[in-house]
């Protein structure tokens, strides 16, 4: 029984994914189409087609199961410990100054290699 449901939400699914389908391709179609009109009402248009767009994708399956794991993301976001101001700005310190000396080994040791392949092809 719960496979002829699947099968039918399936079908649903895929009927739901065309109708996004047409929307985005109707919204980039009639901006096109409507080139010389105004921007704002090309662009009021177009936010009212992705809105269409996203609600009917929301009813899918998948969309369903996007929106639960924007849900669960935004709980877990939520738990994460933030670092305070003086702790960002100490490990961005930290950070730039790696990379400063880690670019000054670099060029010291290109500068050398570039040095010693001259001098062995005798072009120094």
């Amino acid at each position: 029984m719960n496979s002829k449901i699947e099968a039918g939400s399936n079908r649903l699914d895929s009927v739901k994914w065309f109708v996004v389908a047409v929307l985005i391709t109707a919204g980039v179609g009639g901006n096109v189409y409507f080139g010389g009109q105004s921007l704002l009402y090309r662009v009021i248009a177009l936010l009212v087609l992705a809105v269409a767009a996203v609600a009917v994708a929301l009813q899918t399956t998948k969309g369903i199961e996007f929106w639960k794991l924007a849900k669960e993301a935004r709980v877990e976001i939520r738990k994460v410990v933030w670092p305070t101001r003086q702790e960002a700005t100490q490990t961005t310190l930290i950070v730039f100054a790696f990379v400063l000396v880690m670019a000054l080994i670099l060029w010291g040791l290109d500068t050398l290699v570039g040095w010693a392949a001259s001098r062995i092809l005798g072009l120094g």
